[in-house]
């Protein structure tokens, strides 16, 4: 029996690429493939991008769409994640959300969801980035005292937050391991005469351009040295590839809210 699987932002990059990774699977179908209601891509079959015929028309029907589907998975955005998610809640389809830039009051309206509705919540579907993640904790503490800490990202010329929902999980799993508040502590931006470091900060720094997939590296800088932890992505199908594995986890699951540490058992 396969996993029936929704795909939102059918028509953009991520959405093909994840129908491209539902469509090779052998044990997942595609049950549905979303995208907004002045899409040019309305109506066309979901595998016409890849020359693939799979009876599915891309529609901007959520209730319809969402219908058939056990899991949703949604790379859109803020606003119209938690439009699927409250449609999802509403027919019991359970959710798989990649997307990043959530505000507080944003992530609450989706733990709310979550307690009717399986969700699972991820910055960063790469198993690589979430193993970094657990490496920063070991590092932060570590390096409590002594060294400055920057991040550094970079993604293509088209994403529209910054910094990277992944850069800010790095900085949030830092600061917690060192007690501080990200919000308090950390520098988005430098220009003019700043004054010296200081040394309680994580800063942040933004690159965008061309086609860049993502590139994280986190520097805790000492005296005398420096200690680099990265991960370069030259591809989004590992993204693709981490989604399905949530949705097959989040298949078995009760109504609440998952991220990669309950799959990855970190």
């Amino acid at each position: 029996m396969t996993l029936a699987v929704a795909i939102a932002g059918a028509s953009g990059r991520m959405g093909r690429m994840l129908i491209d990774a539902v469509l090779q699977s052998d044990d997942c179908s595609l049950a549905a493939a979303l995208d907004t209601a002045g899409s040019a891509s309305l109506g066309q079959d979901a595998g016409a991008f890849c020359g693939r015929s799979t009876g599915v028309a891309i529609t901007s029907d959520l209730r319809a769409g969402l219908g058939p589907a056990q899991v949703l998975i949604d790379f859109t955005r803020p606003e119209g994640t938690l439009a699927h998610l409250a449609v999802c809640r509403e027919l019991g389809v359970k959710a798989v959300i990649g997307t990043t830039g959530f505000s507080d009051t944003q992530k609450a309206a989706i733990a709310a969801a979550a307690g009717e509705v399986a969700v699972f919540m991820s910055p960063n579907m790469s198993v690589g980035v979430n193993v970094v993640l657990k490496l920063l904790q070991t590092a932060a503490k570590a390096l409590a005292q002594g060294y400055d800490i920057e991040i550094i990202e970079a993604h293509h010329r088209h994403k529209v937050d910054a910094p990277s929902g992944t850069a800010l999980a790095m900085g949030e799993v830092i600061a917690q391991e060192l007690g501080r508040d990200l919000q308090a502590c950390a520098v988005y931006g430098r220009e003019g005469v700043t004054g010296e470091r200081d040394p309680s900060t994580i800063g942040f720094a933004t690159v965008r351009g061309g086609d860049i997939v993502g590139d994280h590296t986190v520097l805790f800088a000492g005296t005398g040295e420096r200690i680099e932890i990265a991960h370069k992505s030259s591809s989004r199908a590992i993204y693709a590839q981490g989604s399905l594995r949530a949705a097959r986890f989040l298949a078995g699951q009760p109504p609440g809210l998952y991220g990669m540490n309950d799959l990855l058992g970190l």
